[in-house]
């Protein structure tokens, strides 16, 4: 087998048309590069299609729904690259010869950064920011801010900078990275998992960066809707989880009863305002599953 430098992997769930989009946005790789695509559960058999329409990608099937998590590691268990960017599969790549060599090159620029994410924008209007690094979460609410998010690009966030946590939309992570802080935790199924991943990158002793000579286009959402009961369901229940897993003591349950007394009681008061019965009844769900389970 040729020798890999990158591994880029996308997970793929009944999402044909995105993630065919996707590799067709591909631009020229001027390193060894293969392309990884895991197939996480779709209703009928994408995975054949996808091995039919792209000879040259390997293509991974799974039975069942793993979840982002589950299927990105899949996608580990079969890369063979010493780099590996994970890409969601609504994303669209510009045609940009030099977006993959400006993340190595920001990679390789210290031996202890484990991440570096592009900037990322949204796909419609102008194409506003979506990512530009993020703020920390604060220690009880666990909210923060993805900086530049919705704004025009007009190169005010064009310096690279470290940020505290990965987008899971677009994340170049080093092999060796992985093997000492672990894959991406399974628990989440579903949102909150990369935040989780990036806390495990920086325990190992790792640093992550954002590079923004390298953009990428997000969809966004396309999966699980923009407000869909799924979404509601997940969110709730993750935030906890989320705490429990990195808070301890006293901020452990404070922010506990900041996420069930007040965030996810405000967001069922607004669904249920909203006449969003499903969503509301998703978010005590989660908020149920997460007590019964811990």
């Amino acid at each position: 087998m040729r020798e890999v430098l990158l591994s880029l992997i996308t997970v793929n769930y009944n999402g044909l048309a995105d993630t065919c989009a996707m590799i067709d946005s591909l631009p020229a790789c001027p390193v060894p590069m293969e392309v990884i695509v895991v197939d996480n559960g779709s209703q009928h058999d994408e995975a054949t299609q996808l091995a039919q329409r792209y000879p040259s990608i390997t293509v991974v099937r799974s039975n069942a729904n793993l979840g982002f998590a589950g299927g990105n590691n899949l996608g580990i268990a079969a890369a063979h690259g010493r780099y590996l960017y994970f890409v969601n599969n609504d994303t669209l790549f510009p045609a940009s010869p030099d977006h993959f060599e400006r993340l190595i090159e920001r990679m390789q620029s210290q031996a202890m950064i484990g991440a570096v994410c592009p900037k990322i924008r949204f796909t419609w209007g102008d194409s506003p920011v979506q990512f530009a690094g993020y703020t920390r979460l604060s220690s009880v609410t666990l909210r923060n801010r993805s900086i530049g998010f919705g704004e025009s690009d007009n190169g005010q966030y064009d310096t690279p900078h470290p940020t505290p946590y990965a987008h899971g939309a677009a994340m170049l992570v080093s092999r060796e990275a992985i093997d000492r802080a672990g894959r991406m935790p399974e628990c989440y199924f579903l949102y909150y998992e990369e935040l989780d991943w990036s806390l495990m990158l920086r325990r190992a002793g790792y640093t992550i960066w954002y590079e923004p000579s390298a953009t990428i286009y997000h969809k966004e959402s396309r999966t699980t809707g923009q407000d869909s009961p799924l979404k509601c369901y997940y969110l709730s229940r993750n935030r906890l989880l989320f705490a429990r897993r990195n808070l301890t003591g006293a901020a452990r349950m404070l922010s506990y009863c900041y996420q069930i007394a007040f965030a996810d009681m405000r967001c069922v008061i607004t669904h249920l305002t909203h006449r969003r019965t499903a969503q509301a009844k998703a978010t005590v769900r989660g908020i149920a599953d997460f007590i019964k389970a811990h």
